[in-house]
């Protein structure tokens, strides 16, 4: 194998010409990018939502159960608070969520996946015996019962979802590094002496990028959809915090009288999903294209 093969082989992470060959894509595909315009709406809502808000999110100051008008584009609810205003604020709260759980999620299933496929031996047996005990459980259930004992709450809810999500990136990880880790040019940096640190931090990860990023895109929405079930079922954040599970459980037992508590929230989570849905299809695509290429 020659030094360009394998200092191509040593990273599949796109570059700039990358990210312009993904904007193509992403303007060629019209999912993509009606999800694209979405997710920015809702992006912009989550960093500018106390200022764009028309009213105060909690202010009770207007009629109840108001239906949707010029002064209140999506009606108030129950306790005559604005609607609008609280689901352009809950987007700081969802978003947020669901950005940070994935974060520490793919952190900590990283390291357990990388030290498990590269060591292998005792280590591995003891990580995968931990992440097949996971797997045994559906990722809501370990969510409600982290919640249960350890309390409702902002932390509470993004470690119980993070720990939720670490066994999935942890069996991808381990996968493709028990893959990577045979190839030629690792062979090569153990022959010159390369640390075995050095090896998983710059030849294995970024071969491993790939599906990794994919999954990551994927979890985001249902880590959105996780908090705002769990919120919907009084498990999440403080009930003063306005977030669009919480919205919708207020609404719920008014939906007969006011249909508009509960398709709005409603829409807010369904049209997020779908978005980075969208996205994830077109970036594991791009991304399979670059590493089919790599291997050619």
């Amino acid at each position: 194998m020659s030094n360009s093969t394998i200092a191509s082989s040593a990273s599949v992470m796109p570059g700039r010409q990358g990210f312009a060959q993904l904007r193509t894509l992403v303007w060629r595909d019209k999912k993509a990018l009606v999800g694209s315009v979405v997710l920015t709406i809702f992006l912009i809502s989550a960093i500018f939502g106390n200022v764009i808000s028309p009213y105060d999110p909690s202010d009770m100051a207007f009629d109840m159960m108001e239906p949707p008008s010029w002064s209140h584009p999506l009606g108030t609810d129950d306790l005559g608070r604005d609607l609008l205003s609280r689901i352009i604020v809950g987007t700081q709260v969802s978003l947020f969520v669901g950005i940070s759980t994935v974060v520490i999620a793919l952190i900590a299933g990283l390291i357990l996946g990388v030290l498990a496929g590269y060591l292998g031996g005792w280590v591995d047996h003891v990580i995968m015996r931990y992440i097949d005990l996971q797997w045994a459980f559906p990722n809501f259930i370990i969510a409600v019962y982290l919640v249960a004992v350890f309390g409702t709450g902002l932390s509470n809810v993004i470690v119980a979802i993070s720990l939720a999500f670490v066994d999935d990136f942890a069996r991808i990880a381990r996968g493709m590094v028990l893959s990577i880790k045979e190839e030629q040019y690792v062979a090569a940096a153990r022959t010159v002496g390369v640390s075995d640190i050095r090896i998983m931090w710059r030849h294995i990860l970024p071969n491993a990028a790939a599906p990794i990023i994919v999954q990551a895109t994927v979890s985001i929405s249902y880590a959105i959809l996780g908090e705002a079930s769990l919120s919907f079922l009084g498990l999440g954040v403080d009930a003063s915090t306005p977030t669009w599970g919480l919205i919708l459980a207020d609404g719920r037992s008014f939906i007969s009288r006011a249909w508009w508590l509960g398709i709005f929230p409603g829409l807010a989570i369904m049209l997020t999903v779908l978005s980075i849905n969208f996205l994830g299809d077109t970036l594991r695509d791009f991304l399979d294209v670059r590493e089919s290429t790599v291997v050619d």
